[in-house]
């Protein structure tokens, strides 16, 4: 943060004010005593001017003109850096506060319950140590819906009971109708039901790819044993698997797989932000410049594999890796995102050329880097 200091002098803050330039920044205006006014803005210079010029009539605007004390700001290149360092300013000025002061929302996750017996999905916006999180998705109604859709395609149970099994237990229409394996009337027992909770976790741990595959290999099997009827049905199923994994949202997967790489603006001329996630972990912003040397320009694809050589994964706590995901995925599904994500499965898999082209867009403005 550059800082300001202005005291009573409101000549010296009108100067002040003058001098700086119409940026996107984070700022805080503090006063003589109490906490700060945290706020970002597009336009520093125009908001400070809002806030701070003198008014020659009563206005309900807010005006700090007589109470500011002190100007901090931080030049931001992006809406990502600036929730970011938002983020990290409520946190430190407001820290009971903070989430409310950001409203910020957790962004919703399928979970799979392991922890039960006979474990079931569920909605969720809370992360914590155990179980299986499938996400983040852009809204409720979009992990509900895909949840809904992706059961279809396993046997897992779908009440939302502690099970007490018992032949007597009534049952229910999903179990009628063979789309459930009916723990609750011992049809199977806890070593087959897991069995079909593994099927589920990886499926959406590969990205659908084991029951794609599984489908696939058993529909030319049969084709090639001339069983046509049956190979027709097995690509009905791989045709409506395919559906189904349309349903997810952008940033939707495993979060312990969810890697890739947000290229954003950069405050520095010449440059771009990437903004990485590994292993469902944010990690700190690398700056990347077009530097020339010797009179000639530095091999993108060479200085990307450097980069990403020496970016190991970044631990934190639940929280906080619940909060920053939150912030990434509030600017991934956003109408005013800028700059362009790129997800990928793995850190020994990154899809340079097309990580290359989207640098390059995000430098030169083009149309697509938004």
């Amino acid at each position: 943060m550059t800082a300001i200091e202005v005291g009573a002098d409101l000549a010296a803050l009108d100067a002040a004010i003058a001098a700086l330039p119409n940026r996107p920044a984070v700022f805080l205006l503090w006063p003589a005593e109490g906490p700060p006014y945290l706020s970002r803005t597009t336009l520093l210079r125009r908001r400070l001017l809002r806030l701070l010029s003198p008014r020659e009539r009563p206005s309900k605007l807010l005006n700090l003109r007589h109470t500011a004390r002190r100007l901090e700001f931080h030049f931001t290149g992006s809406s990502l850096e600036s929730s970011l360092v938002l983020y990290e300013q409520a946190r430190r000025h407001f820290p009971e506060t903070y989430l409310d002061v950001l409203k910020l929302r957790m962004p919703p996750y399928v979970r799979i319950v392991v922890e039960n017996e006979f474990p079931r999905s569920r909605i969720t916006t809370h992360l914590t140590r155990g179980g299986f999180y499938f996400g983040p998705f852009c809204a409720r109604v979009s992990a509900e819906r895909f949840e809904q859709q992706f059961l279809d395609l396993f046997q897992l149970r779908r009440c939302q009971e502690d099970l007490a099994p018992s032949p007597e237990h009534p049952g229910c229409i999903y179990g009628e109708m063979a789309m459930c394996l009916r723990p609750c009337q011992q049809a199977v027992s806890a070593q087959e039901y897991a069995h079909e909770v593994t099927r589920v976790t990886e499926f959406l741990g590969t990205g659908g790819r084991s029951l794609l595959d599984a489908i696939a290999h058993s529909r030319d099997r049969m084709s090639e044993e001339t069983a046509f009827e049956e190979a027709a049905r097995l690509h009905k199923r791989f045709e409506k698997v395919q559906e189904v994994l349309k349903l997810r949202d952008e940033l939707a997967r495993d979060i312990d797989r969810l890697n890739g790489v947000a290229v954003v603006p950069s405050v520095a001329a010449d440059a771009v932000e990437l903004w990485c996630l590994r292993d469902g972990y944010p990690r700190p912003p690398a700056r990347f410049g077009f530097e020339v040397q010797e009179g000639k320009t530095v091999s993108l694809d060479r200085k990307l594999r450097e980069t990403f050589a020496g970016m190991g994964p970044l631990k934190m706590t639940v929280r906080e890796r619940q909060e920053q995901l939150a912030l990434v995925a509030r600017w991934c599904y956003s109408s005013w995102r800028d700059g362009e994500w790129l997800g990928f499965d793995t850190y020994d898999d990154i899809p340079y050329r097309r990580l290359v082209h989207a640098i390059s867009r995000v430098a030169h403005g083009e149309p697509g880097a938004g």
